[in-house]
């Protein structure tokens, strides 16, 4: 299926979906997927963050953009160098090696692309390079890392090693200030927008922390977020966020003026289809299902009830990626998957 959300200065088409639940301790499949970062020879890494309940699953998946499942990483729940707690982002730095944030530890745990361990660092508290739960974490053109952390309501921005450089930020709703932030990313001129959570809006800063500008709830034009979790900004400047708490994706052009909304357009995975072709009995009960109920739906209710009821919209949209072929990859924690979109 191809479809197209256009206008007259961005055209975003939608490709493909990937992924579906894993319900074994490894192996093809992701579990609440919560980030994902592409590398330049295009393998997807996948972060899966799951539940305590399936504590063995939280680790690194890997893919690529054909469906191949090539491996993966992360020994489940634990402080050890190859486990996580509650992982929350994963970026790349410039030399390609991966960083993922960990709010349970408070730390960042390093990888090379083969998912070999490298370092560790970070360490819980409220001081220069300490944490609180990080989350969103990014590398700008020079190789400085900016982490989002969320519950001491500021971002850092470290060398790539984990040396603090400075910081930004305090709890409250004016600008500058964050409540609970979580995603973040930076532009071509290493801008930093962050996603700040509860404060319903997206605030925009130099690299040095001056603040630029905010959208969403709090300004004064036609965008309004619920909740959101992610944000990734395009060559162009154009900005898209993971609105979870209205379970879509809202894109804004360069000066923040809303453009569209993405409510989803899944199709079923290659892996989907594999296991649906070895279990007919699921197939038939599939087919008998209405998972496209949205006529019969009144829209103005609950997003997250309309997601739960309409198989091929966003449900728990985490993350939004925007890799060097200006692929947009968006990651839906509760259908344990991803949507891939062509951005034109």
């Amino acid at each position: 299926m191809s479809a197209k959300i256009a206008n007259t200065s961005v055209n975003i088409e939608y490709l493909k979906t990937i992924g579906y639940l894993n319900n074994g301790d490894n192996g093809r499949g992701f579990s609440n997927p919560s980030d994902l970062a592409v590398v330049s020879d295009g393998r997807i890494f996948v972060l899966n963050r799951c539940d305590p309940e399936r504590a063995k699953a939280i680790r690194v998946g890997v893919c690529n953009i054909d469906e191949d499942y090539l491996y993966e990483f992360g020994d489940g729940f634990g402080d050890g160098d190859t486990q996580f707690g509650l992982p929350v982002s994963i970026a790349l730095d410039n030399s390609g090696r991966l960083h993922i944030t960990d709010e349970y530890f408070h730390r960042v745990t390093v990888f090379n692309s083969d998912g070999e361990f490298l370092d560790k660092w970070g360490a819980y508290g409220n001081h220069a390079g300490q944490f609180n739960g990080p989350s969103g974490i990014v590398f700008d053109s020079e190789d400085n890392v900016y982490i989002v952390d969320q519950n001491n309501h500021r971002v850092q921005k470290l060398t790539s090693d984990g040396r603090y450089i400075l910081e930004w930020g305090e709890f409250g709703r004016e600008n500058g200030q964050f409540n609970m932030p979580w995603g973040v990313d930076v532009d071509v001129e290493d801008n930093v927008y962050v996603a700040d959570w509860r404060n319903d809006r997206i605030q925009k800063f130099a690299s040095d922390g001056k603040f630029i500008a905010a959208f969403g709830s709090f300004s004064e034009d036609e965008v309004k977020f619920s909740r959101p979790s992610g944000v990734a900004v395009d060559g162009g400047g154009y900005i898209y966020v993971a609105d979870w708490g209205n379970e879509a994706v809202q894109v804004l052009n360069p000066d923040g003026r809303f453009i569209c909304k993405m409510r989803g357009q899944a199709t079923l995975s290659k892996w989907a289809e594999d296991f649906f072709d070895s279990n007919l009995d699921e197939k038939v009960e599939r087919d008998r299902s209405n998972l496209m109920p949205t006529e019969a739906l009144d829209l103005t209710i609950d997003p997250y009830r309309v997601s739960s009821l309409t198989e091929s919209y966003f449900w728990g949209p985490r993350s939004v990626t925007i890799d060097a072929n200006h692929k947009l990859y968006v990651t839906e924690s509760n259908r344990h998957r991803f949507q891939v979109y062509q951005i034109n």
